[in-house]
């Protein structure tokens, strides 16, 4: 029987997921491997829920936004007698491995899986690039072009009644969406969980660039700073400047992937089938220097990612 390689999407969506599936795929074909496309995640592997890719059947993803194998999340897998069912179900279907397009909870899940006896090989998939091993994630740059997109709008509109938009963008753990957007779309104010702020600082940053002719103003804040809505409302208050709180949600993980997310994406999902070529597992695929390179999967879990002071240093002495 052929040897097979499963590839899936488990987490948030990112775009460039669909990229690095067919790039997985078409590697994996040339290499002589079936290939799995395994649906909804960790729960499509509990069920058996798979559909075998062609070279034809991933012909027109590349462009394509979110992914075409769907994506959930399975709590079951936190739980070794389920870790121990899926390596029963890739056994029965002839898998040499797995490629796991997600973030930490889902390569938690590839290193549970790898011990059972499963190579795993994680890719980081993720808006948000907070996965610690890799300086860049499957779906950021996107993001951020989304982001920058709308806000540009909202600027508009925000010109042309004078007033304050106060907007929120996706980063629960992590403020690299809104340090970068921010910077980007000229913000007067940058919140981020990383770094400690001061809503009078914020207030006082405004009334400033008021008293020097600025007439509209663009505060960005981390979903995971929270209390856009109060935010708004103090400035309102205390600037007497109409102020509107917008939180773009889920937008951000839809469009077409970028160029860079689109390469990225294949470059990963050609690695990540290079390694299990060699019956290599439990590694997680990540980007350093600029290069592709692999790294243990409890390793990457254990390391810290840096938050760039500096830049946040630049936007605060560039905004007034």
């Amino acid at each position: 029987m052929q040897k097979r390689i499963g590839v899936l999407t488990s987490g948030g969506d990112a775009p460039g997921m669909n990229a690095a599936v067919r790039a997985v795929t078409r590697a994996a074909i040339k290499k002589g491997f079936e290939v799995i496309g395994i649906r909804r995640g960790y729960n499509g592997l509990l069920n058996n829920d798979m559909i075998k890719l062609t070279a034809r059947d991933v012909s027109d993803i590349i462009q394509r936004g979110g992914t075409e194998i769907f994506t959930a999340r399975c709590l079951e897998f936190k739980e070794w007698e389920y870790v121990l069912k899926a390596k029963d179900i890739c056994v029965q279907n002839n898998m040499a491995g797995i490629v796991v397009i997600g973030g930490d909870g889902s390569f938690r899940g590839a290193a549970d899986l790898s011990k059972a006896g499963i190579p795993c090989v994680g890719l980081p998939g993720t808006i948000d690039n907070d996965i610690q091993c890799s300086e860049y994630t499957i779906g950021y740059d996107t993001a951020m072009n989304t982001v920058m997109e709308l806000v540009d709008k909202l600027r508009d509109t925000s010109h042309s009644h004078e007033r304050c938009a106060v907007v929120e963008v996706m980063g629960r753990r992590a403020g690299h969406i809104a340090l970068n957007t921010g910077i980007a779309c000229g913000a007067t104010a940058i919140l981020v969980p990383e770094m400690p702020y001061d809503i009078e600082d914020v207030i006082k940053r405004i009334k400033e660039a008021r008293a020097n002719g600025k007439e509209q103003f663009i505060v960005v804040v981390a979903e995971g700073v929270g209390g856009t809505e109060e935010i708004a409302k103090r400035i309102n208050e205390e600037t007497g400047i109409e102020s509107r709180a917008t939180i773009l949600g889920h937008v951000q993980r839809g469009g077409s992937p970028t160029v860079r997310d689109r390469v990225v994406a294949s470059e990963m999902g050609y690695y990540a089938v290079e390694l299990l070529e060699k019956g290599i597992g439990n590694r997680v695929v990540g980007m350093k220097d600029g290069k592709v390179y692999d790294v243990d999967i409890q390793e990457a879990l254990s390391m810290k990612k840096p938050f760039d002071e500096r830049l946040y240093k630049i936007a605060s002495d560039i905004s007034f």
